[in-house]
């Protein structure tokens, strides 16, 4: 299969007749050839492939080749969308092949039928916001076959209306739903049980191995191989998945739930439903015991002090005795059997916040409203390699950002793989004649107060000589809103700043200006695909270590540092480096971009340290001074336009 697929991606293949932009690269074919033998030995693999390898075609081609069952993973619910119906009909069609496909979501993507008869029979008790929104959604579900919620484009994907209408394994009546030849996420397991190409995300996969039968466990032993794309983010979601959460929103759900179902099926049990209003007024009496404003820390810091203890005895006190109602009316509906459930359920979690758990972190979210609640496993390798062991396939992990200095030991480490094959393919870019790095001299430390006004000053002269777009990263929200105020009286050009609408309404002002300014943080270092002169500059304000006092990060510290380990190299720097990689891919997307890098942390300068970020980045040709920037920048390439996209 290796050389059909060296054929198939090569000067004269199916893809460079199919497409008129497809450019042969060899970094691309050796990874496709990397993957057929990796499917072949149902082996594991780990490929960082740079922008512009194209790896999409470079697992697609092998996966389609194959023939067997092969469940692709991707980081995002738009990545997903866009693989499934883009990049994998376009290969399919290529290689003349014809395989029966599937695109398969988590079961809060899809409507559900009983749910939305459910908050349709609250009538005049519904919140009155809530009104218009669902008669959208009720005109929508008589005309939907998939009842994908991607679909009603005109309510936005965290719409409040959303939970009510759609399902959650808690709430979910499975085969006893009334509603069952209706169902939505049943329709699509059985078009994912036929096909031979299945498109999953992180979340779902993870949520099947840590057994929440979220959509498609009955799959995972079928298949042949996985491929899980944009890797780098497997730690943190296995983390997430394998750990326990209770949350204000799964408990006033249950409440709520429990009201309808007993409203349908014992209107004459009122003083159940008293107990589920009084379960709803012990959420928010526990949200004010956590204490004022919105924040997270270790559960041990709040677990002692007797109003979060009053707090949580109330809300054990309250399940219980909802718990114990439901049970003695279980046999009139379903519903009423299934809330039961889940009042029993979450006082399971809660238990597991009455002393420490092993090997776990404990830690709390609170915002205005609401909290969650979290058991934290603090190493996720031993959890992975478990799973991972009880399927017989190969295993492939690819994204531009595994590695750190040209290792794969961290990634490696984190997920529990052992000896894996690894694969580094560079860009295919000329980073050295179409890129510079600059690190601008005389700024202060980061944690300086003047910082992020000493960066705007800098940044000033640089964006308003950049015939082109600049892109501006910040590690916090606070020093991002504050170099949104100092710029917004500066600028004569659009400032699109992260709030002022959503991500993808952000991105598309971006490129349509062609020369704007946008500022972003978290969500913006990965996933933004600029190209063109709409975006020349990218300016990150400092190096990205995770913020201090982040539970979850301070207790793995503390293991580390108990195992005889240095948390700094072993942990915090090789996640800071692939942020860092993950945050200057956005500067160079297409082969003929051309762009400055401006890195304003001086510890990259000063601390011996930042020979290891610099080493993991593309081969940019180094700057030393702003006029040296601003003449790159004024120095007229010829780019495409940011609308034109480059093959996978």
């Amino acid at each position: 299969m290796s050389q059909d697929c060296e054929h198939v991606l090569g000067d004269d293949g199916p893809l460079a007749r199919a497409l008129e932009d497809f450019h042969p690269r060899q970094a691309q074919q050796d990874m496709a050839q990397a993957v057929a033998e990796a499917m072949q030995a149902q082996a594991a693999l780990v490929v960082e492939a740079g922008t512009g390898v194209g790896k999409t075609f470079g697992y697609l081609v092998p996966a389609l080749l194959d023939g067997g069952k092969v469940i692709i993973s991707t980081g995002t619910r738009n990545l997903q969308d866009q693989l499934y119906h883009k990049d994998l009909p376009l290969v399919a069609g290529a290689l003349g092949v014809s395989p029966r496909t599937a695109l398969l979501k988590g079961r809060s993507n899809y409507l559900c039928p009983h749910r939305l008869n459910m908050t349709l029979a609250e009538g005049r008790m519904l919140e009155p916001r809530l009104v218009e929104p669902l008669r959208r959604v009720q005109a929508w579900a008589d005309k939907t076959r998939h009842g994908d919620i991607a679909e009603l484009t005109d309510l936005g994907e965290d719409a409040e209306i959303w939970p009510r209408v759609t399902s959650t394994v808690d709430n979910c009546l499975g085969q006893d739903c009334p509603e069952y030849a209706a169902c939505h996420v049943v329709q699509a397991r059985r078009r994912a049980q036929e096909a031979e190409v299945v498109v999953v995300n992180h979340h779902l996969l993870f949520a099947d191995l840590a057994l929440r039968g979220e959509g498609f466990g009955e799959l995972l032993p079928s298949a042949n191989a996985f491929v899980l794309d944009e890797a780098h983010q497997l730690p943190d979601v296995a983390g997430n998945f394998f750990g326990v959460t209770v949350s204000a929103r799964a408990l006033t759900d249950l409440a709520r739930d429990s009201i309808a179902e007993l409203l349908n099926n014992a209107p004459d049990m009122g003083e159940l439903r008293d107990r589920s209003d009084a379960l709803t007024q012990a959420v928010k009496a526990f949200r004010l015991a956590l204490g004022e404003g919105s924040g997270r820390g270790p559960w041990v810091s709040l677990a002692t002090k007797p109003a979060v203890e009053q707090g949580l005895d109330d809300l054990e006190n309250r399940l219980t005795s909802l718990a114990d109602g439901l049970e003695a009316v279980a046999e009139r509906a379903k519903g009423l059997e299934s809330c039961g459930r889940r009042a029993r359920e979450q006082l399971e979690r809660l238990s597991l916040f009455r002393g420490p758990q092993d090997n776990a972190v404990q830690w709390y979210e609170a915002w205005t409203r609401s909290f969650s609640l979290h058991v934290t496993p603090l190493d996720v390798a031993a959890l992975f390699k478990e799973h991972r062991g009880s399927y017989q396939s190969a295993w492939i992990f690819t994204s531009a950002t595994l590695s750190v200095d040209g290792a794969f030991d961290h990634f490696n480490r984190r997920m529990g793989l052992e000896d894996p094959r690894c694969l580094l393919l560079d860009s295919p870019f000329d980073y050295q004649t179409h890129a510079r790095l600059f690190l601008p001299p005389r700024l202060p430390e980061p944690n300086d107060g003047r910082f992020t006004g000493a960066l705007v000053d800098m940044a000033l002269p640089l964006i308003r000589d950049n015939p082109g777009g600049t892109f501006m990263l910040f590690t916090s929200l606070k020093a991002l809103r504050e170099a949104a105020q100092r710029l917004r009286d500066s600028l004569d050009r659009p400032l699109l700043v992260q709030g002022e609408a959503s991500r993808n309404v952000l991105l598309e002002r971006f490129r349509e200006a062609g020369n704007g300014v946008l500022l972003g943080s978290h969500s913006f270092w990965e996933g933004v695909d600029v190209r063109g002169t709409a975006l020349t500059c990218v300016i990150i304000d400092r190096l990205p270590f995770a913020a201090p006092g982040d539970p979850v990060l301070e207790a793995r510290i503390a293991r580390i540092r108990q195992g005889g380990g240095n948390p700094f190299r072993d942990l915090q720097l090789p996640q800071a480096v692939i942020s860092l990689k993950q945050g200057a891919g956005r500067l160079i997307r297409d082969i003929s971009d051309q762009g400055v890098l401006v890195l304003c942390d001086p510890r990259i300068r000063s601390k011996s340290y930042g020979k290891t970020f610099i080493k993991s980045l593309p081969p940019m040709q180094p700057v030393t001074d702003d006029r040296d920037v601003i003449q790159f920048l004024r120095s007229g390439p010829s780019l495409q336009t940011s609308h034109e996209r480059a093959p996978q």
